[in-house]
């Protein structure tokens, strides 16, 4: 088995980096259910990104970094952030109408998605390990969705096109950690998503505000927002896209327990049996051929 190449920190410091987003995601997930009955998606991720951008500036500000988050490659993070944010809506949606295990199942065919689309994204070569791994990946995705010819339920196909939009984010932010600090990455995903949000919310000129009841919520929406991006980014600086993204898996038993012990949720053998293929098409591309020299920066 080739190793692959490690950049800052390797294994462990991604492993522990990964640890810190899957209980984000976690309360990310609990902290938008909680909301969803009184608030649409594009006003979750409204006070979601207004909330990450002060803490965000607030730390720049206060550490003297300002400087880091001026426009650098401006194009690639107005790309990332327009993708993210679908992706993100996507998710939010799902959450409110599917099971929270069946949710996030599908959304960890993601780290498939880093493998197919690292060729075009990060110069990577696409094996023929990496395609049935994808096939694997998929007979997986179909036990855990169940789906029925002609009455697809729209939180399945919200929860499969989620993944594809937060494995091409992935990619791209591998591209940025490059050139650019973590601070930076988060300071423009809050602030694009912020104004995507602000746009749509306010169209119809009718913003919402949040009950006193609400805004712990909202809080808490905010803060475990940025902190999952925060340790997801930095385990992507720490290891490789296909080293880091399979440890995201153990977030479905997690959120499983979440799920039965909150909401009732059965923990349906599907969804674990289905996950279970999606995880064992992941760990084969854990094999994988030393990687070429990274590309030029886009």
């Amino acid at each position: 088995m080739t190793a692959v190449p490690l950049r800052r920190g390797g294994t462990w410091v991604a492993t522990l980096w990964m640890l810190g987003a899957i209980a984000s995601f976690s309360l990310l997930a609990v902290a938008a259910r909680a909301v969803s009955p009184a608030l649409d998606t594009f006003e979750i991720m409204l006070f979601r990104s207004g909330i990450g951008l002060v803490v965000v500036g607030l730390i720049l500000t206060a550490t003297g970094r300002l400087g880091e988050a001026r426009p650098r490659r401006f194009h690639v993070h107005a790309v990332r952030n327009v993708i993210h944010f679908a992706g993100q809506n996507l998710w939010f949606y799902a959450l409110t109408v599917l099971p929270l295990a069946q949710v996030f199942a599908l959304e960890f065919t993601s780290p498939l998605w880093v493998i197919l689309l690292a060729p075009l994204f990060l110069g990577e070569s696409l094996t023929g390990r990496a395609l049935v791994a994808g096939l694997i990946g998929f007979g997986g995705v179909l036990i855990v969705a169940r789906p029925e010819i002609g009455n697809l339920h729209p939180g399945l196909i919200a929860a499969a096109l989620c993944a594809v939009c937060f494995a091409v984010t992935s990619l791209i932010t591998k591209r940025l950690t490059r050139t650019q600090p973590v601070i930076a990455i988060l300071f423009w995903l809050n602030a694009f998503q912020l104004l995507f949000s602000a746009v749509i919310t306010g169209w119809d000129g009718n913003v919402p505000v949040p009950s006193q009841g609400m805004l712990p919520w909202l809080l808490l929406i905010g803060a475990v927002g940025l902190s999952a991006h925060w340790c997801l980014t930095s385990a992507l600086d720490a290891a490789p896209a296909s080293v880091v993204m399979p440890l995201d898996f153990a977030r479905l038993p997690v959120i499983a327990v979440v799920g039965w012990v909150a909401y009732g949720e059965t923990l349906d053998i599907f969804v674990f049996g289905g996950a279970a293929l999606i995880l064992a098409a992941n760990l084969m591309t854990l094999r994988r051929a030393p990687q070429r020299p990274e590309p030029a920066p886009l």
